[in-house]
Parts: structure tokens; C-alpha cells; sequence
């Protein structure tokens, strides 16, 4: 006999929490390194702009600027997605608002590491990472007919 919906519901938001938590430890490690140990895991960065400065289609500068914007923003893309499954009740908003202040709390760390510099920029990006995979979520679930789950009050009085 399969499991009833709702029970596939939580099994669903419990395995996202675990994958969030993962992700999240990969997270921090991965932006709290020390600049020197760090820029060999995000080194792609750098390969790809200087590929690019080197075809001649814009100055390395510029194309790095871009490619880090555009990684910080696909950072961000699966904590949007895993926290809208992990917390189906969250509204987009919440959501969204929960991924600025972890760019926030990150971003204020590395201020206070000597090698590391917080910027505004990095908390647009990783907010509209957010966004987006919250969005992918909302989605998704909108063409598949499933409802955000109603508040506990609601659901009990009908």
C-alpha cells in the first residue's frame, strides 16, 4: 500500500532539510576558506575570464566581474530550491528573505577574516539566487496542480 500524500510530504521536506544541510556545510566552507586556499576551489572563475580575455570578447576584469556574479547567483539557486521543499508553508518572500540574511551573516564574517572582503554585490547575487530557486520550486509545483500546504488552523477546521 503506498504512503498517504501527506506522509510522502514530509519525507520529502525531511530528505530536504538533510540535502540543505549538506549543502549549507559546503556553503561555509566554501566562502569562509582563507583567500589563498579558496581560490583553488573557485578557480574556474578566474580560467574562464582569462578564456574569455584571451578571445578577445572583453577585458579579463570585466569578465570576471561577471562570472563572479553570475556563481554567486548559481550558489544560491539550491538553497532557494531546498529551502522552499524543506518549508512548503514559507511564502516566495520568506523564503527569499532567509537567503539574504544567510548572505548577510556570510558576508559579515568575511569581513572580519583578514583575507576575505564582504560586498554588497555578493548579497544581490545570493539573494537573487534565492529567488530563483524558490521560484523553480513555485513553478513546479503550480504546473503540477500542488498547492503551498493550507496553516494547521485552516487544515482543522475543514
Amino acid at each position: 500500500m503506498p504512503a498517504p500524500p501527506n506522509a510522502r510530504a514530509r519525507t520529502g521536506a525531511v530528505v530536504a532539510r538533510v540535502l540543505l544541510v549538506g549543502y549549507l556545510l559546503f556553503v561555509g566552507f566554501t566562502v569562509w576558506l582563507p583567500a589563498a586556499i579558496s581560490a583553488k576551489v573557485t578557480g574556474l572563475v578566474g580560467i574562464i575570464a582569462r578564456w574569455i580575455a584571451d578571445a578577445g570578447i572583453t577585458s579579463y576584469q570585466r569578465s570576471a566581474f561577471v562570472l563572479e556574479i553570475l556563481a554567486n547567483v548559481a550558489l544560491f539557486v539550491p538553497i532557494g530550491l531546498l529551502l522552499a521543499l524543506a518549508w512548503p508553508r514559507l511564502r516566495l518572500w520568506q523564503t527569499v528573505l532567509i537567503g539574504a540574511l544567510m548572505s548577510v551573516v556570510i558576508e559579515t564574517v568575511q569581513g572580519v577574516m583578514p583575507s576575505r572582503f564582504p560586498t554588497l554585490s555578493d548579497v544581490i547575487a545570493n539573494t537573487f539566487g534565492t529567488l530563483v530557486g524558490a521560484a523553480i520550486v513555485a513553478f513546479i509545483l503550480y504546473l503540477a496542480g500542488v498547492g503551498r500546504p493550507a496553516p494547521a488552523a485552516r487544515r482543522l477546521a475543514a
